[in-house]
């Protein structure tokens, strides 16, 4: 996600609603009458402390590197003939693959319906692949998945794991009103859906509290370069669908522990992608749903396949696969600390290039560098990950 759209997208430069401190409930040694509080007094508890972040380049446990897929005319979600069969190419989502999923394949498979067949082959076992195949299979369709490999093991597996349905999605040249209207259907289908998962087994998405840090006011530049090499991204979510989660709250010095001038609170989803990605496969294979091993070199095999109607789910794949140079790669690393289930807080310093979120397989530090933009180097940069860690540290210097 780039650093400077996380705050829009996260919320923080959202409406924001004042927060007042929560005052310690008083005991009483007697029975006395029953007062209401003063205006503007909450009788409860005051929150629990927030658990410090054990961060030291000792506790990564992995390091890792994708490559988004980003297009500047959005994904790509159209029907193809190739011979005779129907290919609905679905791909190209850029840092939005999880977050538009479940309504991006709703729209893929209306296309594949649309051919009267009743068993497609799906081809790629990432996050667009196997929530595409899932969707079919609601549909009343037999899927075949068609991967040369399934998750934990492709590119979507290494996501950073947020809500985050415009992350380069498009360029703001882009975002017509026709795309904005495609977008806004598909960011409030995928979010119902999200929602209907919450307290499934294993967590699969939660919503967890997180802190945006600055060291200046954060209407004020934060510095920190590094992302003047991208492109302009439209503000689809505070523009359409900012109604769908809580806004940020600025926070006085005595409403935080961490040692910046300014901070704020906001709430966002997070996907537990080691539970929600076997909740995924497991689903599929239960509804009758196939995984065949098989690798695709040109398009032309896809005439070896039984089905007549073919969903093209190969992510930045399709750029090889395809010959499309539409698809340009966007590099992105991301480090996991030893696990802390106390720690259930997300963080980012503006500046600082510090993005936290607590996942349940391990703190998850993201770092990105000048160039990870059209960057498809996928080596990973150990010393850029301790500088982050190092970076999370300044944050707790008493822990």
């Amino acid at each position: 996600m780039q650093r400077r759209h996380f705050l829009r997208q996260a919320g923080a430069l959202a409406a924001v609603a004042s927060s007042g401190g929560l005052l310690a409930q008083t005991p009483r040694s007697m029975p006395a009458p029953v007062q209401a509080p003063a205006l503007g007094q909450q009788p409860f508890a005051e929150p629990k402390p927030l658990a410090p972040i054990r961060a030291s380049a000792d506790r990564v446990i992995s390091v890792t590197v994708c490559t988004r897929p980003f297009r500047a005319q959005g994904p790509r979600i159209e029907a193809e003939r190739m011979g005779r069969r129907t290919v609905i190419h679905h791909y190209g989502h850029g840092g939005s693959g999880w977050s538009l999923s479940w309504g991006s394949a709703e729209r893929a498979v209306a296309l594949a319906q649309a051919t009267g067949e009743t068993e497609v082959a799906v081809i790629g076992c990432g996050a667009i692949g196997l929530t595409t195949a899932r969707v079919a299979q609601r549909a009343g369709m037999k899927v075949r998945i068609y991967a040369k490999e399934r998750l934990p093991l492709t590119r979507s597996y290494l996501a950073t794991g947020v809500w985050s349905p415009d992350s380069r999605i498009c360029t703001t040249e882009h975002a017509t009103p026709q795309f904005r209207a495609l977008w806004n259907q598909m960011a409030r289908g995928s979010f119902a859906q999200y929602q209907r998962m919450l307290g499934l087994p294993g967590d699969p998405v939660e919503w967890r509290d997180s802190y945006a840090l600055s060291d200046v006011p954060f209407n004020q530049p934060a510095g920190g370069g590094g992302e003047d090499d991208e492109p302009d991204y439209p503000s689809l979510e505070s523009d359409l669908i900012d109604d769908l989660r809580p806004h940020s709250q600025p926070l006085s010095a005595a409403q935080h522990p961490f040692p910046v001038p300014y901070a704020r609170r906001y709430t966002n989803m997070v996907f537990n992608l080691a539970a929600y990605g076997r909740m995924l496969m497991d689903d599929f294979l239960q509804d009758g749903g196939e995984l065949h091993a098989r690798v695709f070199e040109s398009p032309r095999q896809f005439a070896d396949l039984r089905e007549k109607t073919l969903f093209n789910c190969t992510g930045y794949g399709a750029r090889d696969l395809l010959g499309d140079a539409s698809i340009i790669p966007v590099r992105g690393q991301t480090a996991r600390l030893i696990p802390q289930p106390e720690v259930d807080y997300g963080l980012y310093w503006r500046g600082h290039n510090l993005n936290v979120v607590p996942r349940r397989d391990g703190i998850l530090v993201q770092a990105q560098m000048p160039g990870d933009f059209n960057n498809a180097d996928t080596t990973v940069s150990r010393a850029t990950t301790d500088a982050a860690v190092a970076q999370l540290a300044r944050l707790f210097p008493a822990s």
